[in-house]
């Protein structure tokens, strides 16, 4: 048996890297899974990936899943995603806000029109989907929602800074992440009631991907960085796990699959660095009763 059999998920920016790894997982774990993105044609964008080739390597190895195009920064687009899922395979159990936009430009450089745009897709259409989804989660009393960050969520700290730090260019999609990191924790206690998790992971090293293979992120002919699948498997570990074992996590993909035994070595961040804020806080109301 998989840990998804009967389960119904969405997962956003399903085309290629991390959300394409995530969707054939949990197809192969069982469940029905509708991939989702804006790239539906390998050709329709300049990197290699589209979600006809996802569907079709899940249908493939003798799993379920549909494709349905869906800018997330339009609500009217995220709702069309979710009514297409309940219509083709029931309430959705699992939501994946995987979809990503960034800009590697200096903050000082931006447009407003893009400082916008990064919002709308990294905290805009989480949140919406968040609340469609949960319409179906919370009357089952049940589900679970995972939001992707990113090491950019982690500020420079303080100064004196590098003259050319390599990290200047991050500043907006760094916010946003950061963002979705307090927006995670924030829904969790939200929903924690009503049995629905939410949490949130970044990878602990840059994942080869057509998108960091074409900022530069990691080499081409020699990459170095952490495979999708392992950002897969993690997502998978918080999306089934018991409620109370992830509630409110916001955590590194090596830092939990090594936690459960999945890997024998960590590295980079939740292992070799601290990470964000929201990944090591404790409870509030522990801070306000000590204060």
């Amino acid at each position: 048996m998989g840990k998804l059999d009967g389960k119904v998920a969405i997962v956003t920016g399903a085309s290629r890297g991390i959300g394409k790894a995530i969707a054939k997982l949990f197809a192969n774990e069982g469940a029905k899974v509708v991939c989702s993105a804006r790239t539906v044609r390998e050709g329709d964008h300049p990197l290699e990936g589209s979600l006809e080739t996802t569907v079709s390597e899940i249908a493939a190895a003798g799993a379920e899943a549909i494709a349905v195009a869906c800018d997330v920064s339009s609500e009217q687009d995220c709702e069309r995603l979710v009514k297409a899922a309940r219509e083709g395979y029931g309430p959705c159990d699992v939501l994946v806000n995987n979809a990503v936009l960034s800009y590697p430009v200096p903050a000082t450089k931006l447009s407003v029109k893009r400082w916008t745009r990064s919002f709308a897709v990294n905290v805009h259409g989480p949140f919406m989907l968040s609340r469609l989804v949960l319409e179906d989660m919370a009357p089952r009393r049940s589900g679970a929602i995972v939001n992707i960050s990113s090491a950019a969520a982690v500020g420079p700290g303080r100064g004196p800074y590098q003259v050319r730090s390599p990290f200047i260019v991050w500043t907006c999609y760094g916010a946003a992440k950061a963002a979705l990191e307090r927006f995670t924790q924030g829904l969790a206690e939200e929903v924690y009631r009503d049995g629905i998790s939410v949490t949130c992971i970044s990878p602990s090293e840059v994942v080869v991907t057509p998108g960091t293979v074409f900022h530069h992120l990691v080499g081409e002919d020699k990459p170095q960085g952490e495979p999708a699948e392992y950002m897969a498997r993690a997502v998978l570990i918080l999306a089934t796990e018991p409620l109370d074992q992830v509630a409110g996590r916001v955590c590194y993909s090596q830092q939990i699959l090594k936690e459960y035994g999945l890997i024998d070595d960590a590295h980079g961040m939740g292992s070799d660095y601290k990470g964000s804020g929201y990944s090591r806080m404790g409870k509030l109301q522990d801070y306000w009763s000590n204060a």
